[in-house]
């Protein structure tokens, strides 16, 4: 009962922290307070996938046993059109499938079926401890990630190639209600790489928060304003200036945009994004930043 508190407790400060306009975070509510800035959100990067095979229930699962309050994963669909949780568009790096299907080259997602995927082993090629482990689908990942009461960075991948996946996604989500209030408010953000994948989610269900993946020209910021309500860039070319012009914006919801910087997997990165004024970090190894931040 206390560890449920206490995991609570954790995600409703988190939810506080990403709220929280970045002018009242920085320089006090009122304005004569001290200022403050709260510990950047720290995402399990495909999970805990430094450490376990990456978008699979076994890494979610240890991003929890880490203490990882949001984990991120990426979205694509089968043959058959069950959702599914993997990185690539093809199965080759991740699973078994050229050995269990060695005649149906180049091996991508969309052309099989669920049931022919969750034949695969989509853990030994990262070590043999986790041999067996499956490709979940999109509805078995959402209920893990409700199990430890984790936010959830999820990723529409490749979203040319699945026609009106945006629709289909927003449909499971709102099925394993993660549609509703509670979720919405801080504990759902819907990225992508694609801007029209995302103008989509907004047009359909403009509650959603979502998150531009890239880093588009400090001019560009405005028009993006109107529909996405994060920036996530790659920490390699990431500068305060950047992240100053990305807070500087208003976003659909009323509040400044955010700015969630990848992949961070050391101490030191870590200390510097969050010094520019990154308001999240996403991490194959959560721990190991939020160690880095925590006095921030």
């Amino acid at each position: 009962m206390h560890v449920r508190v206490a995991a609570l407790t954790t995600a409703l400060l988190g939810l506080v922290a990403l709220l929280l306009p970045a002018s009242d975070a920085r320089a006090g509510l009122t304005g004569t307070e001290p200022a403050r800035v709260p510990a950047p959100v720290v995402v399990a990067h495909r999970g805990a996938s430094a450490y376990a095979p990456e978008n699979t229930l076994a890494a979610v699962d240890e991003a929890a046993a880490r203490d990882a309050r949001w984990v991120e994963n990426d979205v694509q669909r089968t043959k058959d059109g069950e959702l599914v949780v993997i990185h690539d568009d093809g199965l080759g790096r991740t699973t078994d499938v050229e050995d269990v299907f060695p005649d149906r080259a180049p091996w991508k997602v969309k052309d099989f079926t669920a049931a022919e995927i969750a034949r695969l082993d989509a853990g030994s090629w990262f070590s043999p401890a986790y041999a067996g482990t499956r490709v979940p689908t999109l509805e078995q990942y959402l209920r893990t990630v409700e199990s430890h009461h984790q936010g959830l960075l999820l990723e529409i991948k490749n979203p040319e190639l699945y026609p009106g996946i945006e629709q289909q996604i927003l449909k499971e989500l709102g099925d394993d209600s993660w549609l509703d209030q509670r979720h919405l408010a801080g504990r759902l953000i819907v990225q992508s790489f694609s801007a029209d994948s995302l103008r989509t989610v907004h047009a359909l269900k403009p509650e959603v928060r979502t998150g531009l993946l890239g880093m588009p020209k400090a001019a560009d910021l405005p028009g993006y304003a109107r529909f996405v309500d994060l920036v996530n860039p790659s920490h390699t070319s990431l500068s305060a200036a950047y992240v100053s012009a990305v807070h500087a914006q208003t976003g659909p919801h009323g509040v400044p945009l955010r700015l969630f910087a990848w992949t961070v997997d050391d101490a030191d990165t870590a200390r510097t994004v969050v010094g520019y004024g990154a308001d999240g970090l996403i991490s194959n190894k959560p721990d190991v930043v939020r160690q880095a931040v925590s006095g921030h």
